[in-house]
């Protein structure tokens, strides 16, 4: 049973035990000040390794690019040192490791870096709100909204550009085996992607070649810094929170996908949504994602085994991805093989936050 997800696989050269993919979660336990990694998080993730690629957490590329508090940094050395005893701890316990780089865009506050968003136009994001940790004594994360953004010039986008590929190479000094630029979910690329948050009359904006254009000039960037075999792009075409409702978007990801199959990346990542009644992902979308997009395709959101492994069976993805099930189950593949029982999220107020293992590294293996 499930014989294709515990097939081993090799993307771009890189050798997966496994087909598991543990999908990337905001945890928030990077040591302040700065938003440095540390010892805990190398911890957490070694203890993940059973799975053939681990995607970190959300890691911004700047100052400027953090929506969130104590979500870790991959933009300065102390970062880079930082991430040095994840890399070492997880390949050290067998898997592969990619590092997510970041930009929120207008999905920020000023309370959370003290910078005003910025993003493609200066709409805010409706019902939008990131948080902070305000010394609250029960520690929990207090949720503030977004913030007006403004409306980035030609040097922001540079600078971003720039700012993704030196986060790139970053993610490699510190011995990553590549790195996910995040495109999806309602952050910056995602933005620029959407025409409902897009309203720009430049070469940026209006028509859908033009609402890819950062996105593939991002890509090519992160190419040149670390490898084509290094990178991949992570989407979220059926995603709509945040206020990222678009009737153009499934077209705009078809015309994406196939200006990435020329870049020859690694893979595209595609997020889907994971509540009760979420829609679902037809298969003439993902049947029509294949011919566009020849390399490796993952797919995350809270797929069962089950649903997994016809995916991989159909040959419509290459990779699984699961989130919450690795977090709360950090050996799930065996969990998986054996049929056995799984954990439970222990307490909702450890998800974001926390200085100590509770919820976090204290997840239970089986005997």
């Amino acid at each position: 049973m499930f014989a294709k997800l515990f097939e081993s696989y090799i993307l771009k050269g890189i050798a997966l035990k496994n087909r598991f993919l543990m999908a990337p979660m905001t945890r928030s336990r990077a040591s302040q000040p700065g938003d440095i990694p540390n010892a805990l998080m190398a911890t957490y993730y070694a203890q993940r390794a059973s799975a053939g690629l681990i995607i970190t957490e959300a890691t911004q590329v700047s100052l400027q690019g953090k929506g969130y508090a104590k979500t870790p940094g991959i933009y300065t050395q102390e970062q880079i040192e930082g991430w040095k005893l994840t890399t070492k701890a997880v390949h050290h316990a067998g898997s592969k490791i990619f590092l997510q780089l970041w930009h929120v865009g207008r999905v920020s506050s000023s309370k959370v870096n003290g910078l005003q968003p910025i993003a493609p136009s200066s709409l805010i994001a409706k019902d939008t709100n990131v948080y902070i940790f305000d010394g609250a004594t029960n520690g929990d994360a207090t949720f503030v909204p977004v913030e007006e953004p403004r409306e980035m010039t030609q040097e922001d986008m540079e600078v971003v550009i720039q700012e993704f590929a030196q986060g790139a190479k970053n993610a490699i000094e510190a011995g990553f085996d590549g790195v996910e630029i995040h495109g999806a979910n309602g952050y910056l690329i995602d933005q620029f992607l959407r025409s409902n948050s897009n309203q720009r009359i430049d070469a940026y904006g209006g028509t859908q070649e033009n609402r890819i254009r950062l996105l593939i000039q991002i890509t090519k960037a992160v190419i040149v810094a670390v490898g084509k075999e290094r990178t991949g792009v992570r989407l979220s075409p059926f995603i709509t929170f945040k206020d990222m409702d678009d009737a153009e978007i499934l077209d705009t990801i078809m015309l994406a996908a196939e200006e990435l199959n020329k870049l020859d990346i690694a893979y595209i990542h595609l997020c889907e949504a994971d509540w009760a009644d979420a829609p679902l992902i037809p298969e003439i979308f993902r049947i029509e994602l294949r011919k566009k997009f020849t390399n490796t395709i993952i797919a995350t959101g809270n797929k069962t085994p089950e649903e997994g492994e016809k995916l991989l069976a159909d040959n419509l993805v290459d990779l699984i991805g699961f989130g919450r099930k690795f977090l709360t189950n950090p050996d799930y593949p065996q969990r998986v093989k054996l049929e056995a029982p799984l954990n439970d999220i222990s307490d909702n107020h450890t998800l974001f936050g926390g200085g100590d293992s509770r919820g976090y590294t204290d997840y239970t293996f089986m005997n």
